[in-house]
């Protein structure tokens, strides 16, 4: 099957590589020729521009967008003028799926079809392949089944849960067309939630153990610093690359994640390279968006969520505040650099 990539960054150049060792022909563009001279390599059709793109794609054409979600109006704006009727346009990235209902009611008064599709697999998608949460119309949705099944990991990634007899369905090869325009991304959104608690999870646990040996560290006896009341209990020197080593064999917190975090501590367990400033696209803020209007409680995601926003220093002036006010009711006095 013919399909048109544009957006060659860490995922796009990888999807469509995947894509054209399973037979499949992609028409490529990007910004940058370096990413279109790469897929050439491995038998992609380079194009140098938008108009390029679309001439060299057969009717109906269908297009996969894997950009920034900001970047996809933007976008839209400049290819739509060039399709026609019955084309499908896809959008692999991690949009809002408020904007995918609008956009699939847009394509649909010009004709045309639009897919939402929530991709997981991460760099390591090439290879392992890619988890799918698809929104769309049944029929278009079946039309790109072979592309889908093409990225997604396939039914030997996992074994069967336990108990489950139906056999039909794409669920089981690592796809799922989840519901109409917006239900892809909607899934999506929510397992992007998922991730957030699970990472700090894990960040948390890791940071109790790499502080084991409190007990052994000195500190001041002062009015404003709260005495250990049991050093003797905090004695330990834990290896915590080794513990999550462990943890990877046959432990119920077993996971890829987990297997990631195992091979960046072995790299550097002091994390040296990183600051600690962490990012968030805007799936963790949508979950918890979607949970206060569904009425659903949140507690460790909001917390995960909000736990990134104080990484980036967004909540240093509320820190004054408290440091401002522990100044007028007691006297307090900071204790510059000290934990």
């Amino acid at each position: 099957m013919q399909l048109g990539m544009i957006g060659l960054g860490r995922m796009g150049i990888n999807m469509a590589a995947r894509l054209m060792k399973a037979g499949h022909e992609c028409v490529v563009y990007d910004q940058r020729a370096q990413a279109i001279h790469e897929l050439q390599s491995q038998g992609a059709v380079g194009t140098t521009s938008l108009e390029n793109l679309i001439a060299r794609l057969a009717k109906p054409r269908a297009i996969w967008l894997m950009i920034p979600a900001a970047a996809v109006d933007g976008l839209l704006s400049e290819v739509l003028p060039l399709l026609e009727k019955d084309d499908i346009v896809i959008d692999g990235g991690n949009s809002y799926y408020h904007d995918d209902i609008r956009r699939g009611a847009e394509l649909s008064l010009k004709g045309m079809h639009y897919v939402d599709v929530g991709t997981s697999g991460g760099v390591a998608g090439r290879e392992r392949g890619y988890c799918l949460m698809i929104g769309g119309e049944n029929e278009i949705v079946q039309h790109l089944d072979p592309i889908f099944a093409a990225l997604a990991p396939g039914i030997d990634a996992a074994p069967r849960t336990y108990g489950r007899r139906k056999a039909e369905g794409t669920a089981e090869r690592g796809y799922l067309h989840c519901g109409p325009h917006g239900a892809g991304h909607f899934v999506k959104m929510v397992h992007n939630g998922i991730e957030y608690g699970l990472m700090a999870a894990y960040a948390e646990g890791l940071n109790i153990l790499h502080s084991a040996n409190a007990g052994k560290q000195a500190r001041d006896t002062d009015a404003e610093t709260a005495p250990m009341r049991n050093p003797e209990f905090y004695q330990y020197e834990l290896d915590v690359a080794e513990i999550a080593e462990v943890w990877r064999r046959g432990s119920i917190v077993a996971s890829w994640l987990l297997d990631l975090t195992a091979e960046a501590l072995v790299e550097d367990a002091d994390l040296s390279k990183f600051s600690g400033r962490v990012s968030d696209s805007g799936e963790g803020r949508w979950t918890t968006l979607a949970a206060v209007d569904e009425g659903v409680p949140v507690p460790v995601i909001s917390a995960a969520l909000f736990s990134r926003f104080e990484s980036r220093g967004n909540a240093d002036y509320a820190d004054r505040v408290l440091s401002a006010m522990r100044k007028r009711f007691g006297g307090h006095d900071e204790k510059k650099g000290q934990a």
